[in-house]
């Protein structure tokens, strides 16, 4: 499979599940079990399907990449702010909106945004992804690019994580067949989220989803990319539908956990192997043609890795 077909099978495999799950990110279930409807109990509505931050953050990645032929740190704080400015950003989390009206008003990309615990959200890692089809990165840059937003060690090692999935999806070290958590375990920092894989891959073979997601399912990085990388870990026994479908289900920040798990699972199949009847609800979306011409762009300004 070639590496362009990889890289569109990311970037819409992540699209597609930010604009499935944005629908039901944090949405209770109510227990209704004791209401009366005289008209008959009406039909669940189906949330539209809409791109978030997520997926837009990710092309404003692609973006800095395509524009610029050395990776440097201030060509994607200059990126993110240029998207607030023109309101290209829906849903912005609280550490990247602070970053982002500390970098309007004149602040260095190394000084703004949160720091501590409160900056320990999935943030960077939902808008890494393209950083792992780059010829070269090393971690240092790895880690200032999540530091723009979060500067927070789980932050950083929540997008290593991604990037090493991703790449391992590449080069053919992840098939789908091995153990993706092992996989990334040998090449993390002793951290949190280091710490909660552990914790997954003790389950079971074959534990279901929804166990794992009793872990955790929030918007914090130490809940959202193990069950994110757990649910792409499943991708042979679930299909990608049916993984978008069981997260969304869990609960919690479902377009960021179906976003990753989207981008990771996406490489590995690429774009020829996602089911026709998602992309046709993408299709239809406004944003899909600004998706799609950032993915020629992408392809035809870079070498891949």
């Amino acid at each position: 499979m070639e590496i362009a077909e990889k890289f569109e099978g990311c970037i819409i495999g992540g699209a597609i599940g930010d604009a499935l799950g944005s629908g039901y990110e944090n949405l209770l279930e109510e227990n209704d079990k004791k209401v009366f409807y005289p008209f008959g109990k009406p039909e669940k509505k189906i949330p539209e399907w809409k791109i978030t931050d997520d997926t837009q953050l990710t092309l404003a990645t692609c973006e800095a990449i395509i524009e610029n032929q050395k990776i440097r740190t201030e060509n994607f704080a200059e990126k993110y702010l240029e998207y607030y400015k023109q309101r290209k950003i829906s849903g912005i989390g609280s550490s990247t909106l602070k970053a982002l009206r500390e970098l309007e008003v004149g602040g260095h990309w190394s000084q703004v945004g949160r720091k501590g615990e409160y900056a320990a959200g999935n943030g960077a890692a939902m808008r890494i992804v393209p950083i792992a089809f780059i010829e070269e990165i090393t971690r240092e840059q790895i880690r200032e690019i999540c530091f723009i937003t979060h500067s927070n060690d789980e932050a950083y090692v929540g997008a290593l994580s991604v990037v090493i999935a991703v790449k391992s999806a590449l080069n053919g070290i992840w098939t789908g067949k091995e153990n993706l958590i092992e996989i990334i375990l040998e090449q993390i920092p002793d951290t949190r989220v280091r710490d909660r894989l552990i914790e997954i891959n003790k389950f079971p073979i074959g534990v279901k989803l929804s166990e794992i997601g009793k872990l955790g399912n929030s918007g914090y990085v130490v809940n959202s990319i193990p069950l994110a990388i757990a649910a792409a870990n499943k991708i042979n026994e679930l299909g990608i539908e049916k993984m978008f479908l069981e997260l969304i289900e869990i609960g919690g920040d479902t377009d960021t956990n179906c976003s990753i798990a989207g981008q990771i699972v996406g490489t590995l199949i690429g774009i020829n192997n996602i089911p026709s009847n998602l992309l046709k609800q993408l299709k239809v979306l406004d944003d899909y043609e600004w998706i799609k011409e950032t993915i020629i762009k992408f392809e035809k300004n870079r070498k891949w890795v």
